[in-house]
């Protein structure tokens, strides 16, 4: 089978991986463009760039796919499918038409949930016990095709954004791995996506990433695991930005108001919500290094009383 694939980010890595371990020949490898990241804005190839790279695959990198240019290049190649993982860019109905068997994409929920471009943000941060990963037949609309396959995966109650995307793009790939072979065979399952039951993972805003200690432990604690590593949520202390990336629920309560310090303990802090405590695990201070709350707290001295946010 020829196989063009679409992807950008981390998620889609395995994907490409299966596909390169496959008999299958892939005719190009097509991903954003290098970004600038970090302090010196250095442009940064995408993860699925440097596997290509790596592999020495034919790469393309358009800035726009829509533009004729760039559909004309891929429409260039005899693929019989074209792969989309986490691409980044809304794939244009002249090139979902023009494979022999369309495009197939690997979503990360199971549609018709958490259609969208943040679907494991929105499901951690909904306190979600467990989501998965879906093929579809790709239409024009936003992740509306038809099922193909899918795959439930539990969400830890601990686990955050970073380690559960991992498990998904695992699970993905051998989805998608299972969904070729079904198609190699001469099959094509479909079914059609209850639009009764779709909701939307809209992309996160910068005000979803400060905490409001005025909300619930449990909702904060969700916060926390869907923003974490990147770009994680935050509180302030002292004018100063103040990232956390792990905590845990406490099943008691104190005295106090949202946001306090209620507690010091060996590896961490606990602060009071709304409804509920939370032991702070993992932190980082603007202009310090992410570290444990243990090792935080020997050279920054929080104490009991102290007040998080404005």
């Amino acid at each position: 089978m020829n196989i063009i694939f679409m992807g950008t980010s981390d998620f889609a890595v395995p994907s490409l991986l299966k596909l390169i371990e496959s008999p299958d020949e892939i005719l190009t490898v097509v991903t954003q463009p290098d970004r600038p990241r970090g302090r010196g804005n250095k442009f940064v190839p995408s993860p699925v760039k440097e596997v290509a790279l790596k592999y020495e695959l034919p790469l393309f990198q358009p800035a726009r796919i829509k533009i004729e240019e760039s559909v004309d290049r891929i429409q260039s190649l005899e693929a019989d499918i074209i792969v989309v993982a986490s691409y980044g860019q809304i794939i244009p109905p002249e090139l979902l038409d023009y494979p022999r068997l369309g495009c197939i994409n690997v979503h990360a929920s199971l549609l018709p949930r958490y259609r969208g471009a943040a679907p494991i943000q929105r499901a951690i941060m909904a306190g979600e016990e467990i989501s998965g990963v879906t093929t579809m037949a790709m239409d024009s609309g936003l992740d509306t095709g038809d099922i193909i396959l899918q795959m439930p995966v539990p969400i830890p109650p601990e686990m955050d954004h970073g380690q559960y995307e991992q498990l998904l793009a695992v699970a993905g790939a051998d989805l998608l791995m299972d969904t070729l072979a079904i198609l190699k065979s001469g099959s094509f399952p479909r079914k059609k996506q209850n639009p009764f039951l779709a909701s939307y993972a809209h992309m996160l805003t910068r005000e979803e990433e400060e905490i409001n200690w005025q909300d619930e432990a449990i909702s904060i604690h969700n916060r926390i695991r869907a923003l974490s590593p990147k770009p994680a949520a935050y509180t302030s202390f002292q004018g100063k930005r103040f990232k956390i990336f792990k905590s845990r629920t406490l099943p008691d309560d104190a005295p106090g108001e949202p946001g306090e310090i209620v507690a010091i303990v060996t590896d961490g802090f606990i602060v009071k919500s709304s409804r509920g405590l939370l032991e702070i695990r993992e932190v980082q201070m603007e202009g310090r290094k992410r570290m444990p709350s243990g090792d935080f707290l020997k050279g920054f001295k929080l104490k009991v009383g102290d007040i998080l946010g404005n």
